[in-house]
């Protein structure tokens, strides 16, 4: 993966619902955009399943995933369970002239999201996850964060956080 997404980003969610995607997410989701010549590019912003944020995709990151969904069994509870969570559930995004982005009703609802906190200029957070990126509520994302912060059974005390990679003992 030559592009990734990284880093945290807090961004205001203006009155009608816009928010500037950070440049540096812009610049992977161009690269991930076969269409993009300049101008507007696209990625795909997923709303289903159970997380408590939005999932973000390049184009051609979504494609794979689509290519793995139609391998399962046509039918199978899997594939059904994926094509609803990941396609039906999902929405072509398209980032403006200016770098933004109007976050979708059906986003905002899954988000907690109210017109009373956009109007009071609530924060969202862009969280990068490599090939990927989620859009939080900034108070959801802290929690979040918050609750992960106990997680002194996954490394043993003074171990390397890059131990936990494959082949990081070998």
């Amino acid at each position: 993966m030559a592009e990734a997404f990284r880093g945290e980003f807090n961004q205001k969610v203006d009155a009608k619902a816009r928010v500037s995607v950070p440049a540096s997410f812009r610049r992977v989701i161009e690269a991930g955009d076969p269409k993009f010549a300049g101008g507007k590019s696209s990625f795909v912003l997923v709303y289903g399943g159970d997380r408590q944020y939005l999932e973000c995709y390049t184009m051609t990151e979504m494609a794979k995933i689509e290519d793995q969904i139609a391998l399962l069994p046509a039918g199978s509870k899997s594939r059904r369970y994926l094509e609803r969570n990941m396609i039906t559930l999902a929405l072509n995004m398209e980032v403006d002239e200016d770098g933004r982005i109007v976050l979708p009703q059906k986003g905002r609802d899954k988000l907690g999201i109210t017109p009373d906190e956009m109007k009071a200029g609530l924060e969202a957070v862009f969280a990068g996850t490599l090939n990927k990126f989620q859009i939080w509520k900034s108070e959801t994302y802290a929690a979040a964060l918050a609750a992960e912060a106990d997680e002194d059974d996954l490394l043993p005390p003074g171990a390397d956080m890059l131990s936990l990679l494959p082949g990081a003992g070998d």
